[in-house]
């Protein structure tokens, strides 16, 4: 894959590409919302954990197919407070850390979610040959 981020637009404003090109026969994988909540069913409290457990899922997604946040071309996420940005960003560069080519990348604040406990909700676009 190759990032896209021409220099006559505004650079990013966080750690994400403008643009992602696929490769002609590349898999592609994507996975559905993924809230933060562990297995056992519950949210934690706070944001930035939430966070952690929502790329933590899509880790998981994406390990079930042989890959993993290196291979990813697109997150979009959505929180319900203008608040949450910091943390979540944070989880996301943590997320993203070592990776060499940036995916693009979409924050959205949303009046909330199925249950009152949710914070933010990740998902993600996959492709690798």
């Amino acid at each position: 894959m190759r990032e896209l981020t021409p220099p006559e637009i505004r650079p990013p404003f966080g750690r994400y590409a403008h643009g992602v090109e696929v490769p002609p026969g590349w898999r592609f994988v994507t996975t559905s919302g993924q809230l933060g909540l562990g297995a056992d069913d519950r949210a934690p409290p706070d944001i930035g954990a939430q966070a952690r457990l929502c790329f933590a899922n899509c880790a998981a997604i994406l390990a079930q197919a042989g890959m993993g946040p290196a291979d990813v071309l697109r997150i979009n996420a959505f929180v319900t407070e203008r608040a949450h940005f910091a943390p979540y960003m944070a989880a996301r560069d943590e997320w993203l850390a070592g990776v060499a080519r940036l995916p693009v990348s979409t924050l959205v604040i949303v009046s909330g979610f199925t249950r009152a406990e949710f914070l933010v909700e990740v998902e993600v676009t996959a492709a690798a040959p």
